[in-house]
């Protein structure tokens, strides 16, 4: 496996052996939670040049960046044609009116020409439940690019609208996993796995978000469900504390109701993170496709 890749913003992730980290602090006003898409464009631009020849998994920091996964996602599918599996507690599918946010960046990668389908799988949040629908973009859905994968959520409105192909609602974890594994079962794609730690419970780690219902043995699990086909990978999830300049995102942090933390406990938070990312990166490197190293993504 090749060496991890911090992507370095808030600096909450701990130290990786091996790993190649950029400092992108500079970076944190304009990309944390939402850009419009010339800045996160520009961003791009630039973070490109700067990337090792290979890389392994790659590290995010908050989930306030996961619509970094996009553009990695993106590089990957050119080499070859990728499902996308998305472990969250949110769909990450929903509409934002400035560009580009950690919660609407489903939609973009559903998009892509080199990604035939996106699961996003342990999603327990309202967001799509019935008072949020009209939030969520339902193209990808309706075109069969994208299939939500819920636990303890009413998606009845999915069913009625004719989108019952593209929900699949359980009860546990448990029977969520038995049910995706029969899925793929048979699949042969190779497969780009991006994890947000919020689909596990606060029990398991502490993340910035409202959290789901897995236990971490049930994440591990799903990791092992697309053992031989995993040819690249993200975390994202971290526990750490900004606060914006931008007056946007200040109220729209607000409203999602995101926790100040207290200085000690924050550190106590990310200790506990590092010790999770040790385990899960050794999930990763034992369901990596065989000789994936030289299927990942390099310049």
């Amino acid at each position: 496996m090749a060496a991890p890749l911090v992507l370095d913003f808030d600096h909450s992730v701990g130290t990786l052996a091996g790993a190649t980290r950029l400092d992108l602090a500079q970076w944190q006003e304009r990309i944390r939670f939402g850009s419009t898409l010339r800045t996160f464009r520009g961003f791009v631009g630039e973070l490109q040049p700067r990337l090792p020849r290979d890389y392994g998994t790659v590290l995010l920091g908050s989930g306030d960046y996961h619509h970094l996964s996009w553009p990695l996602i993106q590089w990957q599918a050119a080499q070859g044609p990728l499902e996308v599996v998305v472990f969250d507690n949110h769909p990450d599918n929903m509409r934002f009116p400035w560009g580009i946010h950690c919660g609407s960046w489903v939609r973009r990668v559903a998009a892509l020409p080199g990604v035939s389908r996106v699961h996003v799988l342990g999603i327990s949040s309202g967001d799509v439940g019935l008072a949020h629908a009209w939030e969520n973009h339902l193209a990808p859905l309706w075109r069969g690019r994208l299939e939500y994968w819920t636990v303890g959520v009413d998606v009845g409105w999915m069913r009625r609208a004719g989108l019952a192909r593209a929900s699949h609602a359980f009860d546990t974890p448990a029977a969520l996993l038995d049910a995706f594994g029969e899925r793929q079962r048979a699949a042969t794609t190779p497969v780009y796995l991006s994890i947000d730690k919020d689909v596990l419970s606060a029990d398991v780690a502490r993340t910035n978000w409202d959290q789901g219902r897995f236990a971490e043995a049930d994440l591990a699990r799903g990791i092992g469900l697309l053992a031989g086909r995993l040819v690249g990978s993200d975390i994202t999830g971290e526990v750490s504390q900004y606060r914006y300049r931008t007056w946007w995102k200040r109220r729209l942090s607000a409203l999602d109701e995101q926790p100040v933390i207290d200085a000690g406990e924050l550190a106590q938070w990310q200790a506990q993170q590092h010790a999770l990312n040790l385990r899960l990166l050794a999930c990763i490197e034992a369901a990596l496709q065989p000789r994936a190293a030289e299927r990942w993504r390099s310049r």
